[in-house]
Parts: structure tokens; sequence; C-alpha cells
């Protein structure tokens, strides 16, 4: 009888699977998901409501975020990017458009995109009234598949100690909605999750 693999083993194999997924997608299908993302995104009434948003440049062959993010600053809104730390915690900056965004190396870790101007501290994020998570994964409970790198476990830690209320939002592709995420004692359920095909909402 096989026993059931332990979370952390079960997450790495799915994250393996999905950036082999993503990694598959072609240049032209990554640019019009983009834009489905984005229209999808601003149609929650957590974004279209909230005054301060806690986001992050996508890299690689995430779910493209380019055109939300400056479709929220020409909203009005008030939009917070990471900054990473030598810890693996973040920092946050403002974004102040396209030419305000510097690319940076971080030793052993995919070159980001990161905010030029003053940094505001990492309990900057309790102040969003909504954050969007990046993710690999979300299942029809609400729990979200991340990186693995533990960045964004500190931003929700942090946002928990705070009291915060913000709506917790992942953006992903369409096939990385999925029946069942391995879950550990540490993981937050998320909002909603938005996706080139439109949004999906859970329950508190």
């Amino acid at each position: 009888m096989t026993e059931n693999p332990h979370p952390a083993s079960a997450k790495a194999q799915l994250r393996r699977e999905l950036l082999a997924a993503r990694r598959a997608l072609s240049p032209e299908t990554r640019s019009a998901a983009a834009a489905a993302l984005a229209a999808s995104a601003l149609a929650l009434p957590e974004l279209a409501d909230a005054r301060t948003v806690a986001a992050y440049v996508s890299v690689g062959t995430e779910p493209g975020t380019r055109e939300l993010l400056d479709a929220l600053r020409a909203a009005g809104k008030r939009v917070l990017l990471p900054l990473l730390l030598p810890d693996n915690d973040l920092d946050w900056g403002l974004y102040e458009g396209p030419r305000g965004l510097a690319g940076t190396a971080h030793p052993g870790k995919m070159r980001l995109w990161e905010p030029t101007g003053p940094a505001l501290g990492p309990d900057a994020v309790a102040g969003a009234d909504a954050v969007l998570l990046p993710g690999l994964a979300v299942d029809r409970r609400g729990m979200r598949l991340g990186r693995g790198g533990g960045s964004y476990d500190r931003v929700l830690e942090r946002l928990e100690r705070a009291g915060s209320e913000a709506a917790l939002v992942v953006l992903l592709y369409d096939d990385e909605v999925v029946a069942r995420v391995p879950e550990e004692p540490h993981d937050h359920p998320v909002r909603a999750v938005a996706t080139p095909s439109g949004v999906l909402r859970f329950s508190s």
C-alpha cells in the first residue's frame, strides 16, 4: 500500500509539472493571456473598489501583469510593488510607471523588475486594500500553491499580525485552477483567482 506523499513533497512535484506547462506556452499565448487577465482582474470588485493595491511585476513565464499594473495606475490606484530583501522578505515601493522600474539581479534568483523610488518598508503592505499574489495553482477551496521561496508566506503573516482585511487575489492561467492543492498548516486561502477566462471567488 502506497502512503500519501508528505505535503511538501507533493507540492514540489506539482510545482515541477506546472512550471513545465508554463514553459510550453508560446509567446503569443502568453501575450494574449496577459491582456485577458488584466480585463478579468479589473472586473473584480475587490480591485475596482481598492485605493491601494499591492501587486508585482511578472517575470519569465508567469501570467503577465504589466497591462494590469498600468490599468490600475490609470484608474487612480496607489500601486505597491515588492523589493526583494537579502533574507527573502519583501520591502515595497510605489509603481510610478514602466520608466520607474529597473531590472535587479539577486544572487541565485531570476532577474526581477523592481521600483526605483524610495523603499516604504516591509509593513507598507499592511495598508493595501487588495494584495495580488503570484502562484502556480489554486484549488476549489481557495488554497494557493506558491513558488516555495517563502517571501509571500511572510507577507501573509505580516498582514495577519496587522489585522488586515485586504482581499487576497491570485493571478493564474486557466489550467492552473485545480481540484486540490497540497496544504500545510501555514498556508492561507485566497479570496479570489483571476485567469484569462474570468474570475472565481471563494467564500471566506
